[in-house]
């Protein structure tokens, strides 16, 4: 049970896998499944169109071209050509140090120096390199120049702090060679180490500008003669460096930058658009749509769509064995596998198949209304007469998954598909007879139209396609109905499963197995027919199977069809065929009743689900009237030899019926069934099979026990209504003289009381019991004290 310690949780992926194979028996189904997934994906991602006809730029068509899926076209040329442009626009990047004059002026002052010094440093190296500079001939002839005290006045005092000024403010060597783009220059101060654009820059001042202004603010000095002059300016030009410098690495970085942030120009090709229409011209903007539409559809795989879909279609399939809540639900076998992954093939090819068929038309319109007219609603409302919720909810996901991708569709379809396969699911297990099912096709279409409204505004699905689509609704309807009743049979006969109209069919009591139940065991009869209320009212009360429920509460005592003389609700009065028999040879005969009840539930075809509870129903409860039986002559008997074979309940509706089998069995031995008296007694037999351990490995929860109990008592209090007391008829004289009759003597038991157990398990003693041997049966949980 739910509510008991929970063991600890697998420490890595590989135990957690094993977890999961021990829970579930599926064989080599596993690989079926997965090997249906592969081959889906694969399908799902080959591209069996024929390739679209290509027009060059100014090529006339001879036939429309229309585009048969949604693509997205880069124009290269276009996205060359903006980025080439966005890099036009980005400023180049120019380093401005002051250090360039710092380096200048003090070459400045060491020929100045080396020339105040005579003679003997006329050798020096800054006037060896400036000689080799300008020439020695102009050397020996500028030098007495710049020895001049006017000359050296001038240079020092006036042209250096202007020449420090001009730097600071930034030249460039050459103009010729200086880039100043349409939004100015980035200038990096390395001395301040700071940043800033200037965008109302078009030019930049050079060197070879300034040294000409320098001259002509020469001219204008009368204190120096031309010799002079023409000596400053020969000085300057050899020895003037330029502040501001390209920084090529940091522009190109920055450009790279620019470029790679520019979106590239795309062209956007919906499906059904008409490329280029026959006899128009072609231009370059459809050549290149055709292009890759060309190009797309000559591709026999689309390998990223196959490798998509296979692992979606894997993380989805782990729903078949894992719950989000933790809980791992009943155990998968082999045949559901297999069931599972035939449905997925069935689907998923004849999904192909018609979009195949809608290809050859050459119609997109069509083609949309046969992908809305693929019955998977229907297909997921009849995986939803075999599995749990959890389990239909990932079928209905992978089959939308699927069907979408091979109709080569989007999001809205899926969600149409989706939410249709969730309408279906919910009307099919709503319906108690196939009647209801046939009426369930008007909600399911009224449903699905308005599924289809909301796909449509999602698709934005044009108004001239929409009388089609709308259609194609009902069609899809029609056909899960049709479907629906189609391969049920085809699931009951080849895999065995007791869909939903099996059940029903199971209730009838033209059903041989019923008949000969009525016939031949009527008390067990009327025992079941009060458990098939009592669970019925349970399983809804807490979200189980109600209708399988129900019937196997119907037959969950058929074995007994074997030896009905033998259990005390089929005697009548008759003498107790246990009281000649040793304990162990009844509790054999009353434990026989299990195995013979599954054995006739698989001739008669009952499904497996039916048999499963059938054999569960007693779980591995002890027979302790007979056990204490033995006890008592002297015997040491095994507790073994008096339990019910089990397996204990493995599901909700298994445990289910366990608990209205003991507690409407126990219910006969109450005198004065008041509702407080059969609450109590209710609470008391559930409180014992829980202290058993019997509903361990079953889904019920505390909360589930409560609802049950409370759907019980609310039985069983209709069952033991009270009557008023009529008063008898004035007798006659005739009828006053005559002998009274005595009264039917019934078997007696140890007390004399006309009761015995039937072979069920001890249960708490419940209040209000006829007598001391009726509260010691009482007290025997699980064994009928029946007396009819």
């Amino acid at each position: 049970m739910t509510t008991q310690k929970k063991p600890a949780r697998p420490s890595s992926t590989l135990a957690l896998f094993r977890a999961l194979k021990a829970r579930h028996h599926c064989g080599w189904g596993i690989w079926a499944l997965v090997g249906s997934l592969l081959f889906l994906s694969l399908l799902a991602g080959a591209n069996f169109e024929t390739a679209q006809r290509l027009y060059v730029a100014g090529q006339v068509a001879e036939s429309d071209v229309i585009a048969d899926r949604d693509l997205l076209v880069e124009d290269s040329q276009a996205s060359k050509a903006r980025r080439k442009q966005v890099l036009s626009l980005q400023p180049p990047v120019y380093d401005l140090s002051i250090e360039p004059y710092t380096q200048f002026q003090g070459r400045i002052l060491e020929i100045l120096r080396a020339l105040n010094s005579g003679p003997e440093h006329r050798n020096s190296p800054e006037l060896q390199r400036l000689a080799e500079e300008v020439t020695p001939a102009v050397a020996d002839e500028v030098l007495p120049e710049l020895s001049r005290r006017e000359v050296q006045t001038y240079l020092l005092k006036k042209l250096l702090p202007q020449i420090r000024e001009q730097l600071a403010e930034g030249l460039v060597w050459d103009i010729r060679a200086a880039r100043v783009g349409r939004s100015g220059i980035i200038l990096r101060n390395l001395d301040a180490n700071t940043e800033t654009l200037r965008p109302d820059v078009r030019a930049l001042p050079d060197v070879q500008s300034f040294l000409a202004e320098v001259s002509a603010q020469l001219r204008e000095v009368p204190e120096l003669n031309p010799q002079s002059r023409r000596a400053i300016n020969i000085l300057l030009s050899a020895t003037m460096p330029a502040s501001l410098t390209l920084n090529r690495e940091a522009t190109q970085k920055r450009g790279a930058d620019v470029v790679a942030s520019v979106a590239p120009v795309y062209y956007q090709i919906q499906k059904g658009e008409l490329v280029l229409r026959k006899g128009e011209r072609a231009s370059r903007e459809q050549q290149i749509k055709m292009q890759a539409l060309y190009t797309s559809s000559a591709d026999p795989m689309r390998w990223e769509t196959a490798g998509g879909a296979f692992l979606c279609s894997l993380l989805l399939s782990v729903g078949f064995f894992v719950a989000p809540s933790g809980r791992p639900g009943t155990p998968l076998r082999r045949k559901d596998m297999l069931l599972i992954s035939l449905v997925l093939l069935l689907f998923g090819v004849g999904a192909k198949c018609v979009w195949l068929l809608g290809l050859r038309l050459d119609s997109p319109s069509l083609l949309s209304a046969f992908a809305i007219a693929f019955p998977v609603a229907g297909s997921v409302g009849l995986v939803a007469m075999v599995f749990a919720a959890r389990r239909y909810c990932t079928m209905g996901l992978l089959l939308s998954l699927f069907c979408m991708l091979m109709f080569q569709e989007g999001f809205p379809l899926f969600l149409y598909y989706f939410l249709g396969g969730m309408l279906a699911t919910w009307l099919v297990t709503s319906a108690q007879s196939r009647q209801d099912v046939v009426w369930s096709v008007v909600p399911l279409s009224l449903g699905l139209l308005a599924v289809w409204a909301g796909m449509a505004l999602l698709a934005q699905t044009p108004l001239f396609q929409m009388p089609v689509q709308m259609i194609a609704v009902l069609i899809s309807s029609l056909l899960s109905l049709i479907l629906l009743f189609a391969v049920s049979p085809v699931l009951e006969i080849a895999f065995g499963y007791s869909t939903r109209f099996r059940l029903m069919e199971l209730m009838s009591l033209e059903q041989p197995l019923m008949q000969e139940i009525m016939v031949t065991i009527p008390g067990t009869y009327h025992h079941s027919l009060v458990v098939a209320n009592m669970v019925e009212a349970g399983a809804k009360a807490i979200g189980a199977n109600s209708l399988l429920c129900k019937v196997a509460a119907l037959y969950h005592d058929a074995g007994k069809l074997t030896y009905p003389d033998y259990f005390i609700e089929n005697q009548f009065g008759a003498p107790n065929k246990h009281d000649k028999l040793a304990p162990s040879m009844s509790a054999l005969v009353l434990l026989s009743h299990v195995k013979k009840g599954t054995e006739l539930a698989e001739r008669y075809n009952l499904g497996l689900e039916i048999c499963d509870i059938i054999r569960q129903h007693h779980g591995t409860r002890l027979m302790r009237y007979f056990y204490q039986k033995a006890v008592d002559l002297g015997e040491k008997p095994q507790e073994s030899d008096f339990s019910y074979p089990g397996p204990r309940p493995q599901t909700k509706e298994a445990a289910i019926l366990m608990l209205a089998d003991s507690v409407e069995a126990s219910s006969r031995t109450l005198t004065d069934p008041t509702p407080a008296r059969i609450r109590s007694h209710i609470d008391a037999i559930i409180k014992g099979i829980f202290a058993e351990g019997q509903l361990d490995e079953s889904e019920l929860t505390f909360k589930d026990l409560h609802y049950l109990s409370e759907n019980f008592q609310r039985i069983l209090t209709g069952i033991f209504h009270q009557r008023i007391t009529y008063p008898e008829a004035r007798k006659t004289p005739q009828e006053a003289g005559r002998k009274p009759e005595a009264p039917h003597e019934g078997r007696q038991g140890s007390c004399g009381e006309q009761t015995h157990p039937s072979g069920l398990r001890e249960t708490p003693q419940p209040p209000g019991s006829a007598s001391p041997c009726a509260a010691r049966e009482a007290s025997l949980p699980g064994e009928k004290p029946i007396a009819l």
